[in-house]
């Protein structure tokens, strides 16, 4: 017997197949209903709007990233390394969910200030998490004293700039 997490699930693992392959635009919530097996009033129950249904699977992906992040930044000693690996991961993470990314980054403009709101506070964590490892690297040494805060958003914006543009031309590839 499903329970309403294994429901919820499956409309998340559906939503993310259909617009993965039909983009945002172009997917009707039939389609994501029709792909989870589910009726369209537990799509409802779960999910208001087509929109919902995006941004959970952004949180969701999200949460994916931070957490391999986390894990891997964990088993490494240094504040520097711990940049670099996590600039690897989330190449590696985007690159094994492209179309996905693709979505994410490219298709989903314009969707309006629920979106907007959602890229800003995901962006907000993950310069978090920048900045905590270059905190780190400058406290080790590895670093010369520098704004870490700013660092951590130029970082972010670095990442953000070559993953549209891998997403969009899929160069360079991804090592």
């Amino acid at each position: 017997m499903n329970t309403p997490s294994d429901t919820q699930q499956k409309i998340l693992d559906a939503a993310i197949d259909v617009f993965a392959q039909k983009g945002y635009h172009d997917t009707r919530v039939d389609e994501i209903v029709d792909a989870s097996k589910t009726s369209k009033g537990a799509v409802y129950f779960y999910f208001p709007s087509k929109q919902d249904i995006f941004l959970a699977i952004v949180d969701k992906f999200a949460n994916l990233l931070a957490g391999r992040l986390d894990k891997a930044m964990s088993e490494q000693a240094h504040g520097v390394e711990r940049v670099s690996l996590a600039l690897s991961i989330c190449l590696n993470t985007f690159e094994q969910y492209r179309s996905l990314a693709k979505v994410f980054l490219v298709q989903a403009a314009g969707l309006g200030v629920a979106f907007e709101n959602k890229q800003i506070e995901i962006h907000t964590r993950f310069a978090g998490l920048i900045q905590k490892q270059l905190d780190d690297a400058v406290q080790e040494g590895d670093l010369p004293p520098i704004d870490t805060e700013v660092a951590a958003y130029v970082w972010m914006g670095a990442i953000y700039d070559l993953v549209i543009r891998w997403v969009r031309t899929g160069q360079p590839e991804p090592s």
